[in-house]
């Protein structure tokens, strides 16, 4: 264990001479041990002061000092399947000081960014699609006569679970004229150990000496030359490797077996994940810093949706469940200690995990999939073919819906409204408390008839938003006493509360009377919500997803199929990738508090027919309302 002295945010002094990938190449090889140790101290002070990737990062170390000797980055293209594993290739490429800002607004990204350096080839963070990048960039450097330039795929043995993978491998290895160099980091481990038959293959040849024949080995099968396995934290033996590799001319996968965590006591300690993302820590013990003690510590939405669905699944044995290797993430690690038969991790493999779900749901299950929201793009064909088609009970839980914070675009769960809204037969819930969603989880699993959805945030839970009367299934959650019906907030999820917030605002400073409503389920739009709707001089929607094709846009073409003449404005996030930042700042930024949906109202007043709301920020509306 160091000292906390030890872990300091100032850069190292060896490292500071590593500007770029050729001051590195240029160090002698007695000073890499120095430099990798020196790294290692550097990530834990800071990826501790700010959050971050931390044990993936502390993995790839000397895979990486490695990779930049011996390849010239940037006319040779080395891509990391996500950016997990690319910490240290920023601190290589010139993005020492800026870790000091790790992952806060306008600060580094925690992921890769090719507008932060030429050396980010790629920096769409969903595994699987670095090899798939790699066969298409080798074609375009054969089309342009480029063929010296090598093309370096660096992928995860969790990432090799992904269909997408084989598909590109099955690609790569048809083309011996293009060299593709797949650089395998195998530390037996996605967020958790890797699950399935690629996993203990890839134990076996861990097991076998290095330089041993290929026999049984499923790369060497596929036509690919294969070199392994290297132990991943010995530079000189990586670049033999590499070097070989590149002199095969040929597409290879180098083999490396790394730890993740490597190097700091409490990473490497973690059964659940190893420090796969942290938050703010202590660096010399590896815990939170001390707070204040609580009457009672916070949950995040995920914690109530594991703990209630456990619940449910001990009262009903139809209910299982179904992960794509994210078991703690989405909140699934009770059940599975509970009822672990009943719950399958099929590795990051998407597509299959909602298919295999539609099986379950064949053989008279009722399953769970709890997926990233940001990851159901993936399997959209699957939710729309293999479920919806076939009207099976299958209930998709989307965590991380809406803002996600500071991990930026890629994982920002903005669009699932827009991708399952036009789904036949699927209903969407997004619960705006702890209590409405373990009621709509419990609506959501008897429904027998085609699939079911609940979108849930990454934040913590907080105080229940209480219903003053349910109409027809919609919750009203705000009626201005003794006013005429202005205004109708409709708010999806957790947008109630600042919704409430800007009722008593609008009523008590403006005199406007406003009802605020929750419809639990937000696709299909219900007759009551249309009915509601017409009573009142303007409805404003309230969404933490995409406006376009949201929310908003299915009520006001409802509205408009019904000839509901109140006009309808929404108000949610712009169709564009947000940048990381705190949610509660990205969510200010699209108007989506209480200010910006009180200053969203006063502007839409303003001429109902040609005012529609903007964010609160919009530079050419002007600024937030005043207060």
């Amino acid at each position: 264990m160091k000292s906390p002295s030890e872990y300091t945010t100032k850069v190292p002094q060896s490292l500071t001479a590593v500007t770029d990938p050729k001051a590195l190449r240029s160090l002698p090889a007695s000073a890499l041990p120095s430099l990798a140790a020196d790294i290692r101290r550097y990530l834990v002070a800071t990826v501790c002061a700010s959050g971050g990737h931390l044990g993936p990062s502390l993995g790839v170390v000397e895979l990486t000092i490695a990779l930049h000797r011996v390849f010239r980055s940037p006319r040779d293209s080395v891509l990391f399947d996500i950016g997990h594993q690319a910490y240290v290739h920023k601190l290589l490429t010139g993005r020492q000081t800026g870790f000091t800002r790790l992952r806060q607004a306008s600060g580094l990204s925690g992921y890769l960014s090719r507008e932060e350096s030429e050396h980010d080839v790629i920096e769409n963070s969903h595994a699987s699609t670095a090899l798939s990048y790699a066969d298409g960039l080798a074609k375009a450097r054969a089309l342009a006569g480029e063929g010296d330039r090598a093309v370096v795929a660096v992928i995860g043995d969790g990432a090799l679970t992904g269909g997408m993978a084989w598909e590109a491998l099955d690609n790569i290895a048809a083309s011996p004229e293009r060299p593709v160099i797949v650089v395998v980091n195998d530390n037996g481990r996605s967020y958790a150990p890797t699950t399935g038959a690629l996993a203990a293959h890839l134990a076996e040849l861990r097991s076998r000496h290095p330089g041993s024949a290929p026999a049984g080995n499923v790369f060497a099968a596929h036509g690919l030359a294969y070199l392994g396995p290297v132990d991943g934290h010995d530079i000189p033996a990586l670049e033999t490797a590499l070097r070989q590799a590149r002199a095969l001319a040929r597409p290879v996968v180098v083999h490396t077996v790394t730890v993740k965590g490597r190097g700091y006591a409490p990473a490497e300690a973690h059964e659940a994940d190893r420090f796969h993302a942290v938050g703010v820590l202590d660096p010399a013990t590896g815990l939170p810093p001390p707070t204040a003690t609580l009457p009672v510590q916070p949950r995040s939405w995920t914690a109530v949706f594991g703990q209630e669905l456990l619940d449910l699944a001990t009262e009903r044995p139809d209910v299982v469940a179904v992960t794509a290797s994210m078991l703690r993430p989405t909140g699934l690690h009770p059940m599975a200690v509970r009822h672990p038969d009943r719950v399958f991790d099929v590795g990051i493999a998407e597509q299959h995990a909602v298919t295999s779900a539609a099986g379950l749901a064949l053989g008279g299950y009722h399953p769970v999939v709890a997926v990233y929201a940001t990851f159901l793009s993936r399997a959209f064909d699957q939710v729309l073919m293999d479920v919806a088609l076939h009207r099976l009970p299958v209930t998709l839980v989307l965590d991380r819906a809406g803002i996600t914070g500071p991990d930026g675009p890629s994982h920002h769960g903005m669009w699932d409204i827009s991708l399952l809204a036009p789904v036949p037969g699927l209903r969407l819930a997004a619960p705006r408390d702890a209590t409405r969603l373990k009621e709509l989880l419990r609506e959501a699993v008897t429904v027998d008839d085609g699939p079911t959805a609940l979108r849930l945030p990454k934040a913590t839970v907080g105080p229940d938003v209480e219903t003053l009367a349910r109409m027809d299934g919609l919750d009203i959650l705000h009626r201005s006493a003794g006013r005429p019906l202005d205004v109708l907030l409709i708010a999806a999820g957790p947008t109630a509360q600042p919704a409430v917030e800007a009722a008593r605002i609008l009523e008590d400073e403006e005199g406007i009377g406003c009802t605020v409503a929750d419809p639990r389920w937000i696709v299909p739009i219900s007759p009551a919500l249309l009915h509601l709707t017409a009573r009142h001089r303007l409805a404003l929607t309230l969404e933490d997803g995409s406006r376009t094709g949201g929310f908003g846009s299915l009520l006001a073409q409802a509205c408009a199929d019904a000839a509901v003449t109140t006009p309808v404005r929404s108000l949610g996030l712009p169709r564009t990738f947000l940048p990381h930042g705190s949610r509660a700042a990205l969510l200010a930024d699209a108007g989506l508090d209480a200010d910006g949906i009180t200053t969203a109202v006063l502007r839409a007043r303003t001429d109902f027919t040609t005012y529609d709301v903007t964010p609160a920020t919009d530079p050419v509306n002007g600024a937030r309302r005043p207060r």
